[in-house]
């Protein structure tokens, strides 16, 4: 049977293999320290589960609007101007399955073949494949570990040729913890504005920011920018509620309506009750968020501590999410050697930095226990020095 070129082309993610494998070596009674996850490990807020519960008690599950429930449109209107300055009409929103179905249908919604996406790199692994699905090119731009891996407006501009039709810009980022500042998105948003270039603004790690690192909305700080800028957001890491497949994304009216046609022919609307549990996320307490921060946060200096005196690593200090980003090129192998032989011999899952577009680097999430970090940092220190 011949696949379309389309399916045949896709990269299979390496953080569901890694994670999968290790899985697997746990049901096996191994005792695995996995640094893999891409979600929090905390459950779902009780009040959010209580509003969903109760919607599917009152019969609340048939279809909804494609673009999402009113009310919850609404409320996130009300929370994108409370939280990032930026003043969207719920006709403005779409709600989705999941924030990475917002990316995909943004994309699919303005590019198509012969036109070219700028990705930092290292980026998100979706990025890319989503593009190519499109149809169109994507282009990496390989920032440095000086810069703190970010994308600088100079960069961005030398990357750009007449086919650039959208730039995507992950803040806070995965995997490297990136948070950019507010001069550093006006810098990009003046280059995005002079050629008319879309920006993808994937803000799903918004409330998972420390230190003194603030996070700010790039279609906030000029109108030029708002009308180029599609912001996606969702509620699978703020609210611990990954497998409840709901994000959310803001854009102009053309987008928008264009969006909501696309998911109207595929997906139809996101699931009925996790809209109710959405909408109870947003207008109820927020203390579970900043509990989960603050958690994450102890973690993650823990985390740091342990790299800073291990011999031959670097790390640049995340000021967002909830992953470190390490250099391991000083040890001599590739990211998915170093990745496959951690796991074999010291019961270690990681992510490769290829996985990426990094082969110097591996990706530690610290969405684990303080304990596992612990055991786990132990055995990743002893292993590094065996090399």
């Amino acid at each position: 049977m011949q696949l379309s070129s389309r399916a045949s082309s896709l990269t299979p993610s390496l953080t569901l293999s890694i994670d999968s494998k290790a899985k697997a070596m746990k049901s096996e009674g191994i005792d695995v320290c996995g640094f893999g996850a891409g979600e929090p490990d905390f459950d779902t807020p009780e009040h959010i589960k209580a509003a969903a519960i109760a919607s599917l008690e009152a019969g609340f599950t048939k279809y909804t609007p494609s673009s999402g429930i009113p009310e919850l449109r609404q409320a996130i209107a009300d929370k994108f101007l409370l939280d990032n300055g930026i003043d969207y009409k719920p006709s403005q929103i779409i709600v989705s399955d999941g924030a990475k179905h917002s990316c995909y249908n943004a994309i699919l919604a303005t590019c198509q073949p012969g036109d070219e996406v700028i990705i930092p790199a290292p980026y998100w692994l979706s990025y890319p494949e989503m593009v190519r699905l499109a149809g169109a090119d994507p282009v990496f731009v390989h920032t440095k570990e000086e810069d703190g891996w970010k994308l600088t407006a100079e960069e961005f501009e030398n990357a750009m040729t007449p086919r650039t039709k959208m730039i995507i810009l992950n803040s806070p980022g995965n995997p490297t913890g990136a948070v950019y500042t507010k001069e550093e998105l006006d810098f990009i948003g003046k280059v995005a504005a002079q050629e008319e270039i879309l920006i993808l603004s994937d803000e799903i790690y918004e409330k998972l920011v420390y230190d003194d690192s603030k996070h700010v909305s790039i279609a906030a700080l000029a109108q030029e920018y708002y009308e180029l800028t599609i912001t996606v957001n969702g509620f699978s890491k703020s609210y611990a509620m990954t497998g409840w497949r709901l994000g959310y994304l803001g854009a102009p009216e053309a987008i928008a309506k264009a969006i909501d046609s696309i998911q109207s022919h595929s997906t139809s609307n996101a699931c009925s009750f996790a809209q109710k549990g959405g909408l109870a996320a947003l207008k109820g307490d927020q203390q579970p968020v900043t509990d989960m921060r603050d958690e994450f946060n102890l973690r993650r200096e823990y985390m740091l501590e342990r790299l800073s005196k291990m011999p031959h690593v670097s790390v640049v200090r995340p000021n967002g999410a909830f992953y470190v980003f390490v250099n391991v090129t000083q040890l001599g192998l590739t990211s998915q050697n170093f990745a496959d032989r951690l796991l074999s011999k010291a019961n270690v899952a990681v992510v490769p930095g290829i996985a990426f577009g990094d082969d110097r680097t591996v990706r530690l999430s610290y969405a684990t226990s303080l304990d596992v970090i612990k055991k786990g940092m132990d055995r990743f220190e002893e292993f590094c020095r065996t090399l």
